[in-house]
């Protein structure tokens, strides 16, 4: 196996007791799994290697207490960095280290630290100031702590702020999503009403029309029924004939028939024809027999008189 991945390394000959030195071993990985089987081993030296980075696997050695990190070419830290939570001791001494994780703030039992000769932001290197002393290490860890920390703040801050943003941004949205959907019912609603109202006032016209129309046809049904002498000028009635008065003037026709054929009989010529001649004859009989009869004779009288 490659000694640059520090698997051709026995890490138990390295160990003595709680200390593991794999320093100047030329490693350009970690070896997290064979670490993580030593939890005993609280102090780790991986000083003078060849390491860029650091495995994000790393972080869960939380059994560690002192780092030795020096003398590497280690560009940034993992950003779960903080979860070594047991770490006191810190060692960072010439790397390429510009900023740390906003997690380093996690670091709490941090007492020692050495940010020497890393191309630090300024700010960052303001707040770490020299590590010449044990005492400067110890002052640099409690102010770059509460530099973090304060940067993790402002970070919480402007995450909630966000957050909150985000949460009015969705209230906003439900808002005018609700105002919509409002408004939509409404107009929905009143969509309804004028189809209601229109079907109304057609309903009304209908029947209307079809009131309209049984009053006309009511009304000619009336002007049908009624005689057509009511539009006419009244005229007086007329009286029937009966049947004597038919009679009556059959008899009166033939009664002047009868006197103008005895005229003609007496009076011209003709009374010497056999037709006149029995006319005449008979004519005298009836007479006669009429002049008997006293009724007949007083009523005879009495025309002559008349």
């Amino acid at each position: 196996m490659s000694r640059g991945s520090g698997k051709g390394l026995s890490l138990k000959d390295k160990l003595d007791g709680n200390e593991l030195d794999l320093s100047l071993c030329d490693l350009n990985e970690v070896p997290v799994r064979e670490l993580a089987a030593l939890p005993k081993a609280t102090v780790l030296d991986l000083s003078c290697n060849n390491l860029i980075s650091l495995p994000s696997d790393f972080c869960s050695l939380m059994h560690l207490v002192k780092l030795d990190l020096s003398k590497n070419r280690l560009q940034q830290l993992p950003l779960d960095f903080g979860r070594l939570v047991n770490l006191q001791h810190l060692d960072l001494l010439n790397n390429r280290l510009v900023t740390l994780p906003v997690s380093f703030a996690q670091l709490k039992n941090l007492k020692w630290l050495d940010l020497k000769d890393n191309p630090l932001d300024p700010v960052l290197a303001k707040v770490a100031g020299d590590c010449l002393d044990e005492n400067q290490c110890k002052q640099a860890a409690v102010k770059v702590l509460q530099h973090m920390k304060a940067i993790q703040s402002e970070q919480d801050r402007q995450r909630q702020r966000k957050l909150q943003a985000e949460r009015e941004m969705e209230k906003r949205r439900e808002a005018e999503q609700r105002a919509k959907e409002a408004q939509e019912r409404e107009l929905r609603k009143r969509e309804k009403a004028e189809e209601k109202e229109r079907r109304r006032r057609e309903y009304d016209a209908q029947k209307a029309a079809k009131q309209e129309m049984e009053k006309k046809t009511k009304k000619e049904t009336v002007h049908t029924r009624k005689p057509a002498s009511s539009s006419r000028p009244p005229q007086p009635p007329r009286h029937k004939p009966s049947w004597s008065r038919s009679v009556l003037r059959v008899l009166l026709f033939v009664l002047f028939c009868i006197l103008c054929t005895l005229a003609a009989c007496k009076l011209t010529e003709l009374q010497h024809q056999p037709l006149c001649v029995s006319v005449n004859t008979l004519y005298g009989d009836v007479v006669a027999a009429l002049q008997n009869h006293k009724t007949l004779q007083n009523m005879l009288q009495h025309n002559s008189q008349q």
